[in-house]
């Protein structure tokens, strides 16, 4: 499974990839940008991700804004099978929950990210873990 990790605090990126390396190639990013630019680099190589982790708060551009710039470039690329995305975020209000969900999220985690929930979300996903 290759997995891209938003993240803009260090220690947060740090957990979330000590979570999930054991599951197969995992790539970081601080902020939107640096993620979209990431994100497009493997679309161009034909190597899309399985999964994204992606934070809401982050300078520069929103989750959602890098969420629905994902979805768009899915589409453009005809990318066979979308990546999942788990947004992983402090913000637990309905309208953050609603606003991941329209962008087409796949699951919504709230931080502190426990290791048995994101792991059973992601099997409900249906990826390997």
């Amino acid at each position: 499974m290759k997995t891209l990790i938003v993240e803009d605090d260090p220690a947060s990126r740090r957990l979330m990839r000590a979570y999930l390396e054991p599951l197969g190639p995992c790539d970081q990013a601080a902020d939107g940008i640096e993620a979209l630019e990431t994100f497009t680099r493997a679309l161009d190589s034909n190597a899309p991700y399985d999964l994204v982790c992606l934070d809401i708060m982050m300078p520069g551009m929103t989750g959602h804004e890098v969420l629905r710039t994902i979805r768009h470039r899915e589409e453009e690329w005809q990318a066979p099978v979308p990546a999942k995305v788990i947004m992983t975020t402090a913000l637990k209000d309905a309208g953050n929950v609603m606003a991941a969900f329209n962008n087409q999220c796949e699951a919504y985690l709230v931080k502190p990210i426990d290791s048995d929930k994101l792991f059973t979300t992601i099997r409900d996903l249906g990826l390997d873990c």
